[in-house]
């Protein structure tokens, strides 16, 4: 796939782009300095989804969201999802729900596939490191995602789905409340019989690979007075997903069964005319029990306690200043014995911002004191120097790290867990260019990375060490415009992954990716489109074997039927392309017979058609 190829749809998009005063580009952000502020003073590359996107994109999940993120891609290795953000493994992103940490303490990833999107406000995800602000694991960026909040009044919202593979969704909440108290609750209970992922059809695995998820949210804000307010907020999932269990010769029925699940309050208030601050308390519990896997079954469960104190200072009408702290305790109950279940992280962190007519600066620090690999420092500097009254230059330099996890460090005998690990170790240079001309927002990204001390098993010594070193360069374009009536929105990404040591591509990243969202309202009709294309990505760290790049399009419709009935229809892959993501082998006989490599199965051409009331009580 040419890079022009990629460049096209970008490059159309500008050329035909006409008023945009309805691109509804969000003007605040919360995550680059855990303090909401506006989106045009911050100097991280950042991409925002709000719950309006949500419903006109149609989307279903938050890995939906995020494949139309520059430099995010996306894995599925059987059922498993992985995702990148600039390159990164998935354990070097940061991911957050409403401030807290949600990812295992043993993988150290977060399932986002398993995250409720009917109880979701808003994603807003920092690409490029933010340790600084956040400590361990914000490497490749940040997510966050922002569960509902309830509104004035006592709306109720019913949905109810239907579509491929025995896919069935219901959910229903209730918002309410005043100008001084709102709440909303709700629950859903979404299924799917799924497809087959594996393409041998030997044994159970021929068997299709079924989904169950069960949620249920609240969440209570008050606003005591003009300057004071608190919340508390609750949000569970639980269910099944069932995979192939690719590896044995003699493949079961496995599956996960899950729960993930969280509870957050906050105070916040002002303190003075210059001086806010925001309490946070949380605790979340991410447990995977492992049935019917021949080598996989046991259970694991990540118990995660928080606290932070963000303070916002307004030294002066051009100088801000972010202060803050957090505590964490992360405790593991697992089936296997781990020779440690149990370590505490305690952080403060102070980010400077300065605003000017004529330029724009932030310099921020960062402590961390971890009860395993003790003290870690990090550090962040960008400058923006305006070019005109419609562009702007940022180059920024940062600091980041990942902390092992327990399997790193902590695992059973015989699972190659080594106590004496370091964090991995990354510094990011980027130059930034974001423009408003042509009646179009443009926002592109040229960056590096480097990181040092990567956690990889070594055969010589039979445990995880730090041997591993990789350097990524990327290129990410992101362009919003209005196109006579239809709203574009086009983002582009090429990066170039190494492994330092080998010279090799990082395997399972697509060098070249792009998405276009093509979407417009013919009254009480609402019709759109994404086109998303794919360069081809290597399946092994040798580059010996390659997953063919692909591309794929889907449609959705939406009809307003009355003021309180809505329908959507969404149709996935129309082309039914037959594409790739990871690759398996499959044993010819017991050990030591040898393997023949196949392909994992991804969807089809797929559909789903659902219904929403939302009457007005």
């Amino acid at each position: 796939m040419k890079p022009a190829l990629l460049l096209l749809p970008a490059l159309l998009a500008s050329a035909v782009a006409q008023a945009s005063d309805t691109l509804g580009l969000s003007d605040t952000i919360v995550t680059a300095s855990r303090i909401e502020q506006p989106r045009s003073s911050v100097l991280s590359a950042n991409t925002i989804f709000d719950r309006n996107d949500i419903e006109r994109l149609q989307a279903r999940s938050v890995p939906e969201l995020l494949r139309r993120v520059p430099g995010v891609q996306q894995n599925s290795n059987g059922g498993i999802p992985a995702y990148f953000v600039r390159g990164g493994n998935t354990a070097q992103t940061l991911v957050l729900v409403d401030g807290q940490r949600i990812s295992s303490a043993t993988t150290g990833i977060a399932r986002l596939d398993y995250l409720n999107i009917d109880n979701i406000e808003r994603v807003e995800v920092i690409r490029g490191p933010r340790s600084s602000v956040y400590g361990a694991d914000a490497v490749g960026g940040v997510i966050q995602i922002f569960t509902r909040k309830g509104r004035n009044g006592l709306q109720p919202s019913v949905r109810l789905g239907a579509g491929t593979n025995q896919t069935y969704e219901r959910s229903v909440n209730i918002s309410g409340g005043n100008q001084s108290t709102r709440f909303i609750v709700g629950a859903s209970l979404n299924e799917s019989d799924g497809f087959d992922l594996t393409a041998d059809n030997q044994g159970n695995d021929r068997d299709t690979e079924g989904q169950r998820n069960k949620a249920f949210f609240g969440r209570l804000d008050h606003d005591f007075n003009q300057d004071w307010s608190a919340g508390v907020s609750v949000n569970e999932q639980n269910g099944k997903n069932e995979y192939d269990d690719a590896y044995d010769d003699m493949p079961g029925t496995p599956e996960d069964q899950f729960r993930v699940r969280g509870y957050n309050g906050y105070l916040q208030g002002r303190l003075s005319d210059t001086w806010q601050s925001r309490i946070e308390l949380g605790r979340s519990e991410d447990r995977n029990k492992a049935v019917g896997s021949r080598f996989n079954d046991g259970a694991i469960t990540t118990y995660r306690h928080s606290a932070s104190w963000l303070n916002q200072i307004q030294l002066s009408t051009t100088q801000e200043l972010n202060v803050g702290s957090d505590w964490q305790r992360d405790r593991l109950d697992a089936t296997n014995a781990y020779s440690k279940t149990r370590r505490e992280n305690l952080g403060a962190f102070a980010q400077h911002s300065w605003s000017t007519e004529h330029f724009s600066t932030e310099l921020g620090a960062r402590h961390d004191d971890n009860q395993h690999f003790g003290n870690h420092n990090t550090w962040n500097a960008a400058l923006a120097i305006p070019n005109g009254d419609n562009q702007q230059w940022i180059l920024s330099y940062a600091t980041a790290f990942r902390a092992p996890t327990f399997n790193d460090l902590y695992a059973p005998p015989g699972w190659g867990g080594n106590p004496d690990l370091d964090p991995e170790r990354s510094r990011s240079m980027e130059l930034q260019w974001r423009a408003d001309f042509m009646e179009t927002h443009w926002e592109a990204s040229l960056y590096r990375t480097d990181i040092k001390d990567l956690i990889a098993y070594d055969s010589s010594s039979a445990q995880v060490e730090n041997t591993k070193q990789a350097r990524i360069n990327g290129l990410e374009v992101s362009v919003a415009s209005e196109l006579m009536g239809w709203t574009a929105q086009t983002a582009l990404s090429i990066i170039d992954p190494r492994d330092r040591q080998t010279g090799k591509t990082l395997q399972l990243r697509a060098k070249r990716t792009m998405t276009m969202d093509l979407d417009r309202r013919f009254g009480n009709l609402g019709v759109g489109a994404t086109w998303a294309l794919f360069s081809q990505r290597y399946a092994d760290a040798a580059n010996s074997e390659t997953l063919a790049g692909y591309g794929t399009l889907d449609l959705r419709s939406s009809w307003q039927a009355t003021t309180a009935t809505r329908l959507d229809l969404r149709l996935s892959n129309v082309l039914d392309r037959d594409y790739h993501l990871g690759t398996y082998q499959r044993p010819t006989g017991p050990w030591p017979a040898p393997s023949i490599d196949y392909a994992y199965q991804e969807q089809g051409r797929a559909a789903l058609v659902s219904v929403t009331w939302t009457p007005q009580l």
